[in-house]
């Protein structure tokens, strides 16, 4: 089997051979699924696919860079998310970056950041970008109905388009899937 791009460019340049793949590809599907949001007027680009792009394509051998950690760890960090906003009366109220932080905000950030880092260990699917996801929802940044579809989407475009160039050009890690 020839190696992978990652692996030629790594042979070749070194760590700034990796940087060029991981800088190149990272820029592409983030352009991308901006474009896409802004077809769509949609919050398609967010803080925590930058660190999600950056381990598909800089680690995609470590275990926190598989599809199912990612796509699992957004997923609860949203959840968590929505249910502390929800629990800390914050939801339909201004952000915490437009109106301030308030003891809600605080509460909803810390206790949904707890709740996906204790699921995810559980689980064994840590995906350490997904406490980003957490906090952008719990503090309010984008929580409504169609900001949070819009966010599920991005991340499963991210997810797909990324592990799918990845494979496209030869990175198969050992247990992609579990």
């Amino acid at each position: 089997m020839k190696p992978s791009l990652l692996s030629r460019a790594s042979q070749r340049a070194g760590e700034a051979g990796a940087g060029v793949y991981t800088a190149v590809l990272s820029l592409i599907v983030l352009a991308a699924s901006g474009a896409i949001g802004l077809l769509l007027s949609s919050p398609w680009l967010f803080p925590s696919l930058g660190p999600t792009v950056m381990l598909i394509f800089g680690a995609p051998s470590d275990k926190s860079s598989r599809p199912v950690n990612a796509a699992v760890g957004h997923a609860v960090g949203i959840v968590a998310g929505v249910a502390c906003l929800f629990l800390f009366g914050m939801n339909g109220k201004p952000s915490a970056p437009s109106a301030g932080l308030s003891v809600g905000y605080v509460l909803a950030g810390a206790l949904s950041v707890a709740i996906t880092a204790f699921v995810l260990h559980a689980l064994k699917l840590q995906h350490p970008p997904a406490g980003a996801t957490t906090l952008i929802v719990s503090l309010g940044v984008i929580a409504t109905p169609p900001g949070i579809l819009a966010m599920a989407a991005a991340i499963a475009f991210t997810i797909i388009v990324g592990w799918g160039v990845n494979w496209a050009l030869g990175e198969r890690p050992a247990g992609v899937v579990g």
